[in-house]
C-alpha cells in the first residue's frame, strides 16, 4: 500500500513542477532567458577550457619526467661502461680487490639501469595516452569555442526579432483596438462612424420630404405673400413721398402666379411673318 501511495506523490510531484516549468516559461521575458542561456554557454565553455588545461598540465608533466628519466638512463649507461673498463684494467694490472669493486658497481648500475628502463617505457606509454587527451582537449575547446561564437551571433539575431516582435504585438494590438468592440461604454470608431453617418441620412432625407411635401409648398405661398405686403408697402410710402408714380405702379403691381410658385414664366412664341407674294417679271402684261 506504501508503494502505490510512493508513485503518486512522485508523479503528482513533477506534474506540478512541469505545470510551474510552463507557467513560467510563459510569464518570463524572453530576453533575460536569452542572457542566462548565454551565461550558461560561456560558463560551461570556461569550465571546459579548465579542465583542457589540466590535461594539458599533466601532458607537459608527463614530458617533463620522461625528459629526465632518458637523461637518467644516458647517465647510468656511461656510468655502466665506465665501471666496467675500470674493473677491466683493474684485472689486467692484477689488482683483484679493485677489480671487483668495480665489477659490483657495474652490477649496481645494470640494476638501476633496469628499473630507469622500465620507468622510461611506462612514461613513454603515458606521454602517448597525455598527447592523444591533449589533443582531443584542444579541439574540444577549439570547437566549443566555434559554437559559443556562433550562439553570440545568434544572441543578436535573435533580440532584433524579439524587438520585431513585439513593435508587430503593439501595431496588432492598435489594429484590434480600432476594429473590435471595446464594450458598451468606450465604443468603438466603427461605431461612432456608423452612428454619425446614420443621422446624416436621416436629416438629408428629412430635408428632402419637407422640400417636396404640401407644407413646404404653403410655407413657400406665405413667404411670397408676406414679401408681396412689404413691396405693396413700400409702394405706398414711395407715392407718399413722391418719389414717382411709374416706379409706384410697378412696385405696386401684383406678382404672377409663376413668381409665387418661383417657376420661370414661359416665354412668348415669336410672331410669324406672312409668306411674301410672287410678282411677275417687270415687262409682262
Amino acid at each position: 500500500m506504501l508503494d502505490p501511495m510512493i508513485k503518486l506523490m512522485r508523479r503528482f510531484w513533477k506534474y506540478l513542477t512541469a505545470s510551474g516549468n510552463v507557467k513560467f516559461n510563459e510569464k518570463a521575458d524572453p530576453k533575460i532567458q536569452l542572457e542566462q542561456a548565454i551565461s550558461e554557454a560561456q560558463q560551461n565553455h570556461r569550465t571546459l577550457t579548465e579542465q583542457a588545461a589540466n590535461v594539458i598540465a599533466q601532458q607537459k608533466q608527463t614530458e617533463l619526467r620522461l625528459n629526465r628519466s632518458m637523461e637518467q638512463l644516458e647517465r647510468l649507461n656511461g656510468n655502466a661502461r665506465q665501471a666496467i673498463l675500470m674493473a677491466e684494467e683493474a684485472s689486467k694490472a692484477g689488482d683483484t680487490t679493485k677489480a671487483e669493486e668495480y665489477t659490483r658497481a657495474a652490477e649496481t648500475i645494470a640494476n638501476q639501469l633496469i628499473t630507469v628502463e622500465a620507468e622510461v617505457e611506462e612514461l613513454r606509454s603515458m606521454a602517448l595516452t597525455s598527447t592523444q587527451a591533449s589533443d582531443q582537449a584542444k579541439a574540444a575547446v577549439s570547437q566549443n569555442g566555434m559554437l559559443l561564437q556562433r550562439k553570440l551571433a545568434e544572441k543578436q539575431q535573435l533580440l532584433s526579432q524579439l524587438e520585431q516582435a513585439k513593435m508587430q504585438e503593439q501595431m496588432n494590438t492598435a489594429m484590434t483596438s480600432l476594429s473590435a468592440t471595446v464594450g458598451d461604454d468606450v465604443p468603438t470608431l466603427n461605431e461612432v462612424r456608423d452612428k454619425i453617418e446614420q443621422r446624416y441620412a436621416k436629416a438629408k432625407g428629412m430635408s428632402e420630404l419637407q422640400g417636396t411635401s404640401v407644407e413646404g409648398r404653403m410655407l413657400e405661398v406665405e413667404q411670397a405673400s408676406q414679401n408681396t405686403q412689404a413691396q405693396a408697402r413700400l409702394s405706398q410710402l414711395k407715392a407718399e413721398l413722391g418719389l414717382g408714380a411709374s416706379d409706384t405702379a410697378s412696385t405696386s403691381a401684383a406678382p404672377t402666379p409663376s413668381e409665387l410658385t418661383g417657376e420661370a414664366a414661359p416665354s412668348p412664341e415669336p410672331a410669324t411673318e406672312p409668306a411674301p407674294t410672287s410678282q411677275p417679271p417687270p415687262g409682262t402684261s
